[in-house]
């Protein structure tokens, strides 16, 4: 079974971990959930029918291999609205006016400072530890800000993994990506050694993973991520 790592308001139980197993793993038919959560196909089909039916999830015809095609299910802009934002409008409505005076480099420069404050924060309980509790710690300290952030291990290299499930600022990383660049510097410094991104939502991914020490591309952008680019403003 799946760990609620965040608060979903009006979910809980099985339904509440259907929704954060789809955050994380999305797309994922009716039988991949199913065998998830020990359920038969056909149970876990109502429990989809009624996340459907109140706007959460949606489902399309995807071809897998050989055999006929399948229906996928993944969250629809209601279901991913249930995890927590961190006040994109008003946000956005800040860093335009930065953005006005300053120009984009001066919202790169706002997220900076916020990262470097933070870094130097933490930094006093995280230097005698190791690597690996450092990550940890770090794991923690985003999930308490909405991120739903968990520590790994690459299976390749054995180095630590930091992975983000949820962009708590999205809205505001889309208007304004080069901000994700500021993110990564500040997990270097808290961590440090140099944090190289591998996944990235913004591209189409489920997560936002760096690995501590090395950088190697593991998701490719959608279609969808790909035709979106560009200046636009998500849903806070």
């Amino acid at each position: 079974m799946e760990e609620v790592g965040t608060s979903l308001v009006g979910y809980r139980g099985i339904q509440a971990e259907l929704l954060l197993a789809l955050k994380k793993h999305q797309p994922l038919t009716a039988r991949e959930l199913a065998a998830r959560f020990d359920l038969t196909p056909n149970a876990m089909r109502r429990h989809l029918e009624t996340l459907e039916a109140a706007g959460l999830v949606r489902h399309a015809r995807e071809v897998r291999g050989v055999g006929g095609p399948v229906h996928a299910f993944s969250l629809s802009g209601g279901g991913e609205a249930l995890f927590p934002r961190q006040y994109a409008t008003v946000l956005l409505e800040t860093l335009d006016s930065i953005a006005s005076e300053h120009g984009r480099g001066g919202v790169s420069d706002f997220f900076r400072r916020k990262w470097t404050s933070l870094a130097a924060e933490a930094a006093p309980a995280l230097q005698q530890l190791p690597l690996s509790e450092r990550v940890q710690l770090l794991a923690e300290l985003w999930t308490s800000m909405g991120y739903m952030a968990e520590a790994d291990v690459d299976v390749d290299s054995g180095l630590p993994v930091l992975r983000k499930h949820n962009c708590a600022i999205r809205a505001v990383a889309e208007q304004y990506p080069e901000i994700c660049a500021t993110e990564a510097a500040f997990i270097a410094d808290v961590v440090g050694i140099p944090a190289e991104r591998r996944q990235h939502i913004l591209a189409g991914c489920n997560t936002c993973e760096y690995v501590m020490g090395r950088a190697q591309q593991a998701c490719a952008p959608t279609d969808q991520a790909t035709s979106n680019a560009g200046d636009r403003r998500g849903e806070a």
